[in-house]
C-alpha cells in the first residue's frame, strides 16, 4: 500500500450543497427560500414569532421571582478543609483569603459559607461570611473557634 492509494470509505464525506448557482444545482433560482416574503430575503430572524398568534412563552404562566439582589456565596464543607489541613495547605488560623490562596475555594463571590459535611477534628480559628449551626459545633467541639462575620454592607448609589 502506498499512500497514493489511500482513499476515504464510500459515503463517508459529502460534498456540501451549494445553494442559488444556477438551475442545474437543484438548488438554483430561488436557492430553497420560496417565493417574496419576510423570511426570503437576508438579515431576517424571527425567533418566537407564531404569525400573530399568541407566542408560547406569552401564553405559558409565570411562576417564581428572581431577586436581583440575592447573595451567592462560595460553599465549602468541613470535610474538605479538614483534607487540606491534614495535607499542610492549610494553617490552623483559616481565613477566607487563606481558602483561595489554598485552591480550596476558586472565589470568594459574596463571601464563604461553611457546612457541617464531613469530619472535622483539627484545633482551628475560622473566620468567614457565613456558617452552619452544625459547622459551628463541630468546629467547636473539636476545640476551635468559628467566627461568622456580617458580609460587607455594598453602598446603595
Amino acid at each position: 500500500m502506498k499512500l497514493n492509494d489511500l482513499r476515504d470509505n464510500p459515503g463517508a464525506s459529502k460534498k456540501r450543497m451549494r445553494v442559488a448557482r444556477g438551475p442545474g444545482s437543484g438548488k438554483g433560482k430561488m436557492g430553497g427560500r420560496g417565493i417574496k416574503g419576510q423570511k426570503s430575503r437576508s438579515g431576517v430572524a424571527i425567533k418566537g414569532y407564531e404569525g400573530g398568534q399568541m407566542p408560547l412563552y406569552q401564553r405559558l404562566p409565570k411562576r417564581g421571582f428572581n431577586n436581583r439582589n440575592r447573595k451567592s456565596f462560595a460553599v465549602v464543607n468541613l470535610g474538605l478543609i479538614q483534607k487540606f489541613i491534614d495535607a499542610g495547605k492549610l494553617g490552623t488560623d483559616i481565613t477566607e483569603d487563606s481558602l483561595v490562596e489554598s485552591g480550596l475555594v476558586r472565589r470568594k463571590k459574596d463571601g464563604v459559607r461553611v457546612l457541617a459535611k464531613g469530619d472535622f477534628s483539627a484545633k482551628a480559628t475560622i473566620s468567614v461570611t457565613g456558617a452552619s449551626q452544625g459547622a459551628i459545633d463541630a468546629v467547636e467541639k473539636a476545640g476551635g473557634s468559628l467566627t461568622v462575620d456580617a458580609a460587607p454592607a455594598v453602598a446603595e448609589a
